[in-house]
């Protein structure tokens, strides 16, 4: 099973819209068009467009050729992830922003200008797609559709810094695509002791975002239906010990029990059509059930279905994002020591439910030995041991404001390192520039100490997503 979004992820798709203005050189349109579309194919995006005979010169100046656009984009509804404007020339910025209000999309919208080349500044060959681009950006702010710029205000687009610019966009649209319609299952009640993990739901749905909810009663009755032997039972208990690195010390009643967990979990998934989840585990899992969800949870993130514990569905949220912005799992963290005196690093540690992808080797079962000292370890297994891998790190939390009737979030990028460090669950150190005063954003804005963690460098990518275009309050780390 994968989440909704399978398909979105696979291939990204975007509208592209090639502005022109009249008096200036057509032979740029024609070429422009040519070289944008070879970019994009270069890079696995496809492409929207109309028939380069469809239109003069296969661009859209006209409102007739600006129609012409919108109902093609509006018969790619459910393709297209986000709106590339082009401008080989100036550009007729009325044509331009009349396509994507007519289209109705409410996607995500790129503006690219060429460079002019100084050396051909006659009138046979000079773009002004320099003074376009600010005249087509002033008029999608009077008609009040959100866009995103190029890295530089003109650029060739075969050069580097452009096709890093597609890169990021298109990460910008799987996680606006992907969170506009997100489900959220939330399988348990809060933990008792964890007010930290408080969140609206109302919020939440005004963003898209809705949350299913289900109790452990239900669950635990599901389980007591499933057999031993019953065939997805067997399947799923498999696929863990391809998984994970599972010892004789493992009982069988516990792997048994993991497995009807992971089949009704995804039973549930299904049915209700749930992208990620948020699981009740401290303690009542434990006491109750007699293992940690751990690994079933650890599964389900690396497949890009992010899972948090605690029933932190605000984490979840975070954790879901970037996997969609980076297309690698995302894992749920605790800010949780001071690595020495130096103060750019910290330990980040959970006990852990944390994806294979992220460890430096296949993750190790074992007990949880922090609940163990409650309920006893026979009643703790499921978790899993490893270290992050030295990577390039993104963090992300995401929070409901409810007294100021908003979401927010903080986000930045860092380094796991090899630091020395050896503990039990899943852990490694990070290192992110200014980190003292990161931490005192964290406090003075009352944000939860569970944070999550993506290996990539996708901060940018998000920040555009969850600021720009779904309006939350976001504070980008630098």
């Amino acid at each position: 099973m994968f989440n909704r979004h399978t398909m979105s992820i696979n291939q990204p798709t975007l509208g592209v819209i090639v502005g022109n203005r009249g008096f200036f050189p057509k032979h740029l349109c024609v070429d422009g068009r040519k070289t944008i579309l070879g970019v994009l194919a270069s890079l696995g995006i496809k492409a929207i467009i109309a028939d380069e005979t469809a239109t003069s010169y296969g661009s859209v100046e006209s409102m007739q050729e600006a129609h012409i656009y919108a109902d093609l984009f509006k018969a790619h509804r459910d393709e297209i992830d986000g709106i590339l404007v082009t401008l080989p020339n100036f550009g007729d910025e009325r044509a331009i922003a009349n396509t994507i209000r007519w289209a109705g999309l409410d996607v995500p919208v790129l503006v690219q200008a060429f460079n002019d080349d100084a050396g051909r500044m006659s009138i046979k060959d000079r773009r002004d797609s320099f003074c376009g681009k600010m005249s087509a950006c002033n008029n999608l702010s009077q008609y009040s559709i959100k866009y995103s710029l190029t890295t530089l205000h003109t650029c060739d687009p075969t050069g580097v810094t452009f096709q890093n610019d597609l890169k990021n966009f298109v990460a910008t649209c799987r996680a606006v695509k992907g969170l506009k319609h997100a489900r959220v299952g939330a399988l348990g009640a809060r933990p008792q002791a964890f007010n930290t993990v408080r969140y609206s739901e109302k919020l939440f749905e005004m963003s898209g975002i809705s949350v299913e909810t289900l109790d452990l009663s239900e669950v635990f009755g599901r389980i007591g239906r499933l057999k031993d032997n019953d065939g997805d039972v067997l399947k799923y208990t498999d696929r863990i010990k391809t998984y994970a690195k599972v010892g004789g010390n493992v009982p069988l009643e516990a792997l048994s029990k993991m497995a009807k967990l992971g089949v009704v979990i995804e039973h549930w998934m299904a049915d209700t059509e749930l992208d990620m989840t948020a699981i009740q585990c401290w303690t009542s899992m434990e006491e109750f059930f007699g293992v940690v969800p751990c690994t079933v949870m650890s599964m389900m993130s690396d497949k890009l279905m992010s899972s948090a514990c605690e029933t932190d569905v605000a984490g979840v949220v975070g954790m879901y994002a970037m996997a969609l912005a980076s297309q690698v799992p995302s894992a749920l963290v605790d800010w949780n020591n001071n690595y020495g005196e130096d103060p750019n690093k910290a330990v980040v540690f959970h006990c852990s439910n944390l994806p294979a992808q992220v460890f430096t080797d296949i993750p190790v079962m074992e007990y949880q030995e922090i609940i163990a000292g409650t309920v006893g370890p026979a009643n703790t297994y499921g978790t899993m041991y490893g270290r992050v891998k030295a990577d390039p790190v993104t963090f992300c939390r995401v929070s409901t404001d409810d007294a100021h009737g908003k979401v927010a979030a903080y986000l930045g990028e860092g380094t796991m390192t090899n630091d020395p460090m050896s503990t039990f669950g899943g852990y490694g150190v990070i290192e992110v520039a200014n980190m003292q005063n990161l931490l005192r954003y964290i406090c003075e804005n009352g944000f939860e100490h569970h944070v999550a963690i993506n290996l990539s460098n996708c901060a940018g990518a998000v920040n555009e997503a969850l600021s720009k275009y779904l309006g939350w309050s976001v504070h980008h780390h630098q």
